[in-house]
């Protein structure tokens, strides 16, 4: 990142680091993974910027241990001072070192907490193949600091070289050039040459082999998923080609995916060169594959072109739903498209009643100053971001739009961007060129203005047209078996379950059970969709099914409602209580933080 770019950057209220003074430009670091104390460590020596007189070095931290900190640069280094802040619940301490004359480098020795929020420690019952335990990091938003001293903003980027010693019989994994296959020693060099932010650093250990698809794309995952993951993810490299037809080169070299075990707490992440995702996607026909086509968006937009603070989150996010819907329309048609589109709109619309009309949280560009970041990490971004992006193909038509967002992408890649700057961006390249475009945009109230603007375009789907009307069929009296649900996709059940009515009996829910076992499917989305009905009813056929899935899934998306729709349910309170007390150990803390909240767990 240039002088330049980092004086440019808006504060950033989730970190302690001062980048303006002193950042961050290239990391070496050197790991030992400990699964018996369930710690990380080793030394992390930075390599600095300068960027005035400044003689302070200011890092984030959360719970590390620091055990010394010397500075120099790259021929000598010497002890130096340095002092940690009073803690804080959300941002953890910052880390004041202080820098010799002239010092261009720092190490620091440290070790991980135990309770690491960003490392999640799996024993082998808690994996796909029960043999190994297993290791893997979440740091977005703000826990990079827990497992690396380091400056936590989105808006400071750096490359990286790592060494990471692990037990002899599993393979390690990072977000940078990765091995292919184990080896005798268990230590693992890796090199990320592309600056990233440290919320995209990422670490996994485990009991894992490589399959390649193309000669840039391959998946790695436990050896008994790596067969079912190769075959769901088989169009892999056609999405990779389908992206840079739309939006400019891959700047990554690889492209590979990492199935990890279920405890994970999100659909992917989107690590750069190493995708995590959750198993929850593997359907067995490739149904929910556009949860891969969202990560390898955010190679685009988020990895490349990053949202300075978590406040303009909406810049990644929006962007990359936007991104992935056109690449899932270019591989299987705008039909296909049109029913994410929908779902997404459906979600939209339902976060939009939980925060309420006039909530300040729906606006796309947020204030999240004192608390945690989390907390935007919702809907809004996400799809009302996605919806502006829409509105405007509306009003210009695609072919424009299309040349401002691959010229965005190639303009201000590994850069940062804030809100204010993007609207500045955007006015210059494209709306001053049509006199009246913003008015009609209506580019305020998306951005600093709660709920939809009137402008939107409506969202249609002539697939779930048919649904629905299948849907009226089934309540009018037409038999569950007589409903012409043969050539229905993943998204065609999810939306029919979630137009059925919330007050169906049991009996009809038992109808439809026994004429398309929802209650044993296979597919997650189906589940989460069916078990709020069930729940609801009293639907008692479905209970061990429920207890079973909340205690191996430890995706967010579907815990959370599933939790809320079980505490609805009579004598919901005492079964989540249970479920939880059960389930809570196979969670990662960033989903357990927020059940906890929920559940009322100190």
């Amino acid at each position: 990142m240039s002088t330049s770019a980092a004086l440019s950057l808006p504060a950033d209220p989730h970190s302690y680091a001062r980048p303006a003074e002193v950042s961050v430009r290239h990391l070496l670091l050197d790991l030992s993974v400990d699964f018996r104390s369930h710690t990380l460590a080793g030394i992390a020596t930075w390599q600095l910027q300068h960027q005035g007189e400044a003689t302070e070095l200011w890092l984030d931290t959360r719970n590390l241990q620091i055990d010394a900190i010397t500075a120099g640069n790259e021929h000598r280094e010497e002890p130096t001072t340095w002092e940690n802040g009073t803690p804080d619940a959300i941002r953890g301490q910052s880390l004041r070192i202080q820098l010799p004359v002239g010092a261009s480098q720092v190490s620091i020795r440290y070790r991980t907490s135990p309770q690491a929020a960003a490392l999640q420690w799996l024993n082998p019952e808690q994996t796909a193949g029960h043999q190994q335990p297993f290791l893997f990091t979440q740091s977005q938003a703000i826990l990079a600091r827990t497992w690396l001293p380091c400056q936590d903003s989105p808006g400071v980027r750096f490359t990286y070289e790592a060494t990471v010693r692990v037990p002899a019989h599993m393979l390690a994994l990072m977000s940078a050039e990765n091995p292919q296959m184990r080896n005798a020693l268990g230590e693992y060099h890796f090199r990320m040459a592309q600056p990233i932010p440290a919320y995209l650093m990422a670490l996994a250990v485990g009991d894992l082999a490589f399959t390649p698809l193309s000669g840039r794309t391959g998946i790695y995952a436990e050896p008994v998923t790596l067969p079912a993951a190769t075959s769901e993810f088989a169009d892999l490299e056609k999405m990779v080609a389908a992206a840079e037809e739309l939006y400019g080169p891959y700047q990554w070299e690889r492209y590979d995916l990492l199935v990890l075990p279920p405890s994970f707490p999100f659909g992917g992440m989107e690590n750069p060169r190493l995708t995590f995702v959750t198993p929850t996607i593997l359907a067995g026909d490739r149904s929910l594959t556009s949860l891969v086509a969202h990560e390898l968006a955010h190679s685009w937009s988020g990895n490349l072109v990053t949202n300075a603070t978590w406040n303009d989150f909406w810049l990644n996010e929006g962007f990359t739903v936007y991104f992935e819907r056109r690449i899932m329309e270019k591989l299987y048609g705008r039909p296909y498209a049109d029913m994410l589109q929908v779902l997404g709109h459906t979600a939209l619309l339902h976060t939009l009643e939980e925060l309420g009309p006039a909530s300040a949280d729906t606006h796309l560009h947020l204030n999240l100053a004192g608390r945690d970041p989390d907390e935007g990490l919702n809907e809004i971004a996400y799809e009302k971001g996605d919806y502006l992006l829409l509105t405007l193909e509306h009003l210009i038509g695609r072919e424009e739009l299309d040349a401002f967002i691959k010229e965005y992408f190639t303009r201000h890649r590994f850069q940062s961007m804030d809100t204010a700057s993007f609207i500045a961006y955007l006015r210059h390249e494209l709306l001053d060129k049509h006199p009246g475009l913003e008015e009609e945009l209506q580019l305020a109230a998306w951005v600093n203005a709660p709920g939809i603007p009137a402008i939107a375009p409506p969202v249609t789907s002539e697939r779930f047209d048919r649904v629905e009307q299948s849907l009226q069929d089934w309540l009018g009296g037409t038999p569950s078996t007589l409903l012409p649900t043969q050539e229905w996709s993943s998204h065609e059940w999810v939306h029919f379950l979630h137009g059925l009515p919330d007050n169906l009996p049991a009996p009809r829910l038992a109808e439809l059970d026994a004429a398309f076992q929802l209650t044993h499917s296979g597919n997650s989305e189906i589940l989460a969709a069916w078990f709020p009905h069930t729940l609801a009813a009293g639907y008692q056929p479905a209970d061990a099914a429920l207890e079973a899935f909340l205690i191996r899934v430890g995706r967010r998306k579907f815990l959370v409602p599933l939790y809320k729709a079980l505490l609805a349910a009579s004598d919901g309170h005492e079964r989540a209580q249970a479920v939880y007390t059960q389930a809570r150990p196979n969670y990662h803390s960033v989903a357990s933080g927020t059940l906890d909240a929920l559940l009322g767990r100190s």
